[in-house]
């Protein structure tokens, strides 16, 4: 098994800042969860979600951060590097955003500097898992460079699996 070096935890764009979790976090992170429609889970739940996710980052060396938007300081989201359905090896891209804030290009810019993080822990291969129906996000992974793999059936419907070698 090859070694990687660690994620940069604290990624910078000229809008955003990603950052480690912190329990302040939790109640937007609760709202931004809400949004799919599925009911809304406790800051509880959430708070525990947050300590699994850095205990996840402290294992595997590599992390999904809160996105906040640079001049506002407000948390819009997470983006970042998570096992999901792949492997340590070759981890999944993962994001979401406020419908507040989608449309703006925030997706993209987080997202690239997530794979800058990526290709500099020595990775040579990232994957991303989208709902069909997902047409935004598929755009913003058409963006990065991105391409289309496979598909699968799963119980939420059909996924498309894509792919983006890293330099």
């Amino acid at each position: 098994m090859t070694t990687y070096e660690t994620m940069s935890f604290h990624l910078e764009t000229e809008r955003l800042i990603l950052r480690p979790w912190a329990e302040y976090d939790a109640a937007e992170f609760c709202a931004l969860l809400s949004e799919r429609g599925k009911g809304t889970p406790t800051v509880e739940h959430i708070r525990s979600s947050i300590a699994e996710l850095l205990a996840a980052t402290e294992r595997t060396g590599i992390a999904l951060l809160p996105i906040q938007r640079r001049d506002e300081e407000d948390f819009i989201g997470y983006c970042g590097l998570i096992i999901g359905r792949s492997t340590l090896e070759e981890p999944e891209i993962a994001y979401e955003l406020f419908q507040r804030a989608h449309g703006r290009g925030y997706a993209t810019e987080a997202a690239a500097a997530v794979l800058d993080a990526a290709a500099a822990t020595g990775r040579r291969r990232l994957w991303s898992t989208v709902g069909v129906w997902n047409t935004p996000s598929l755009r913003v992974l058409e963006k990065l460079g991105f391409e289309q793999d496979h598909f699968s059936t799963e119980e939420n419907g059909e996924v498309v699996w894509l792919t983006r070698s890293l330099p």
